[in-house]
């Protein structure tokens, strides 16, 4: 069988390129077939899709032609390589990545061209193995080249991944933590996010050094971290607000290192590594919508705060018996059912004395309930903002 003229493949590769059901396949059969690809979230499946274009009208191109990669082609695979080193993507699972779209590269060509001769076959054969080992080569050594600049330059490594964590670009728990024995550091676990802004009319756009020297003045001394390993805090910008990423143990101190620099955050520590960008997108919409009164000095904003605000904004990221439960943390026991009496009483009545009338005690028992109620929730009743955030709490609690 002869092969088919150039004028055909010309035709095969233009169908291919122009029917977008071939990239779709490509997609697909990676986000199958390789784990990592699997666990990313939709916000990263248009890059996928952008290099899974390039990638297939390049090929289709070289196997037209009779090519090789050039080196524009060389350029932008090391830069794809040095990306998904810098975000934690292991190279292998990359690689692989491209040997399932050859794979359908090669089927999709096969179901156009069913009587593809010898000699065509061949050729895409020998056009898609030179690729391979070519793309293989240049991709491993850009990674090894990314893994050691990262490597010499800690912050800017621990920068660039508090930025991919914020923008949620990590696959999976377990990238995250290959990413982090490169670096020779370990994630806080429990960790604290704290976002943070200097609290006036204008915002300007913040400084990193600004946000280093927040870091700075809230490092937690003898932090326990593993043989070898430190337990890494970071810090980067968000437009005018700092973003840091701390020991769990560091939002006990973020509410008088923040007042004594006339700042205002909230510190999320609930929510797992895997959730980072939506404890980010928490604690960023917390400081957008929360009143001038829910901030006062010595004190940030925290989870329930954060999810409060959610919560009167219609899109909460947590069920409403479990924003009782942050909000009202121990009242919710049996045993503290005494406390929750207290609080209904006050929030309903509006004092302490029209409270104990309601629940025939004397006022300084009354009282006393309050401030134990505050010590059990960090939440003053008496404080207009967290007394909001306590009827809030034991209205929509089941």
């Amino acid at each position: 069988m002869t092969s088919l003229p150039v004028a055909a493949r010309e035709h095969v590769r233009q169908e291919m390129v122009a029917d977008p059901r071939v990239v779709a396949a490509i997609v697909s059969a990676v986000h199958e077939q390789v784990p990592v690809y699997a666990a990313l979230d939709d916000s990263r499946l248009p890059e996928v899709r952008a290099i899974a274009a390039w990638g297939l009208e390049r090929l289709l191109d070289l196997w037209v032609t009779d090519g090789a990669l050039e080196p524009s082609d060389l350029r932008r695979l090391r830069g794809i390589a040095a990306a998904r080193a810098a975000d934690g993507r292991p190279v292998q699972a990359v690689l692989r990545a491209y040997r399932v779209a050859a794979t359908v590269l090669t089927d999709e060509i096969a179901a156009r061209a069913p009587r593809l001769a010898a000699a065509d076959a061949f050729a895409l054969s020998r056009m898609l193995l030179t690729a391979l080992d070519t793309l293989s080569e240049e991709m491993t050594t850009a990674y090894a080249a990314t893994d050691e600049d990262l490597a010499a330059d800690r912050d800017r490594a621990l920068r660039l991944l508090l930025d991919d964590l914020i923008a949620g670009r990590h696959a999976s728990v377990g990238a995250l933590s290959d990413r982090s024995a490169r670096l020779g550091v370990q994630l806080p676990d429990p960790y604290c996010l704290l976002v943070a802004e200097p609290v006036g009319a204008e915002r300007p756009e913040m400084a990193l050094d600004a946000a280093t020297g927040l870091l700075e003045a809230l490092a937690v001394p003898g932090v326990p971290g593993v043989p070898g390993d430190e337990v890494a805090s970071s810090a980067t910008v968000r437009g005018s607000r700092a973003v840091l990423l701390l020991p769990g143990a560091a939002a006990a101190r973020a509410g008088a290192v923040l007042g004594a620099r006339s700042w205002r955050g909230c510190a999320i520590t609930g929510e797992s590594l895997d959730r980072f960008a939506v404890a980010h997108r928490l604690a960023a919409d917390a400081l957008d919508t929360a009143p001038a009164h829910a901030h006062r000095p010595g004190r940030v904003l925290t989870d329930a705060d954060a999810h409060v605000l959610a919560l009167l904004g219609g899109h909460p990221a947590a069920a409403p018996d479990q924003v009782a439960r942050l909000v009202l943390g121990p009242l919710t026991d049996p045993g503290q059912r005494h406390l929750m009496e207290a609080l209904t009483a006050y929030i309903d009545a509006g004092s302490a004395s029209a409270a104990a009338r309601v629940l025939h005690l004397h006022a300084q028992s009354l009282r006393y309930r309050l401030r134990r109620i505050h010590a059990l929730t960090s939440r003053d009743p008496r404080d207009p903002w967290q007394r909001l955030t306590l009827d809030i709490a034991r209205t929509i609690r089941p």
